[in-house]
């Protein structure tokens, strides 16, 4: 057990028998009355999110959570397949725990999956990831002076806005966190 003090982004306690997530916290100390602890905690399993706040020096019962660096292989019919890079061993994550990553998984990609005991809670893909881009319209020449955007779709089948001038056939780099396009690496 460790108490408020020891709270952190991104650390993981048992707060009313769901394991919760932090996203962010702030300690205040009002000019009257005791200390406390403002936060904002994920319910790892249904993905909500709730404010908390707790006294100060009350204690939480933190989890220990594991990551571990998996490659993607497959995706199947209600779940993803990855392989344990040290192992070799390969599991299954339900389509549910990938969520929105599905968009910028493509076979042979190294991610951090997040685990507790066994139990696979989340899936951490790196910021950015490069994709190729498989069907798109050709550009217009002359029609780029407004910043005009076109749609894309990726290798993965994730359609992004893109600029008029990326073709089929263009690698590009796509932001995971907000699923926009950054920039074209290569033609």
């Amino acid at each position: 057990m460790a108490t408020t003090s020891n709270i952190k982004n991104g650390a993981v306690i048992l707060h009313k028998n769901k394991r919760m997530k932090v996203i962010e916290f702030l300690h205040v100390k009002p000019g009257k009355g005791p200390a406390f602890v403002r936060t904002k905690l994920k319910d790892i399993a249904s993905g909500k999110i709730f404010d908390e706040t707790f006294n100060a020096g009350i204690k939480l019962e933190f989890l220990k959570i594991e990551a571990r660096t998996m490659q993607f292989l497959y995706e199947d019919s209600d779940s993803h397949i990855f392989m344990d890079n040290m192992t070799y061993d390969q599991i299954n994550v339900m389509n549910d725990t990938v969520g929105d990553g599905k968009n910028y998984l493509k076979g042979g990609m190294n991610v951090d999956i997040l685990f507790d005991g066994e139990e696979v809670l989340d899936i951490r893909l790196p910021a950015h990831v490069q994709l190729g881009v498989t069907e798109t319209e050709p550009g217009i020449k002359g029609n780029t002076a407004t910043g005009a955007t076109k749609p894309a779709t990726l290798e993965t089948g994730y359609t992004v806005q893109v600029p008029l001038f990326i073709d089929e056939g263009a690698i590009l780099k796509i932001d995971t966190r907000s699923g926009e396009y950054i920039e074209r690496v290569k033609t």
